[in-house]
């Protein structure tokens, strides 16, 4: 039985977590923050918000461990230092 996107997301997103848990460290801004869109039932999305200066060179790293880990990504940018990474999973 093949998992669904959502629960790949979430264990995911877990994972990346916890690899880049000293950019979210507690009762500090974040500079990097995740969250699932799942708005679109066929297409739910990991979003990983990176928030800080030199923001592509860890966007980079993030979008590296999530294409290891089976997802496809792109980029969205908002700002010199506002980077989103989206990640989608069969």
């Amino acid at each position: 039985m093949t998992a669904n996107p959502v629960d790949k997301l979430d264990d995911l997103g877990d994972k990346l977590a916890e690899e880049f848990e000293a950019y979210r460290q507690p009762n500090e801004f974040k500079d990097v923050s995740l969250v699932i869109d799942n708005n679109d039932p066929d297409q739910p999305t990991l979003i990983v918000h990176v928030d800080r200066e030199d923001a592509d060179t860890l966007a980079d790293e993030i979008e590296d461990f999530l294409e290891e880990r089976g997802a496809r990504t792109q980029r969205e940018r908002h700002s010199e230092t506002d980077v989103r990474v989206l990640a989608t999973v069969d």
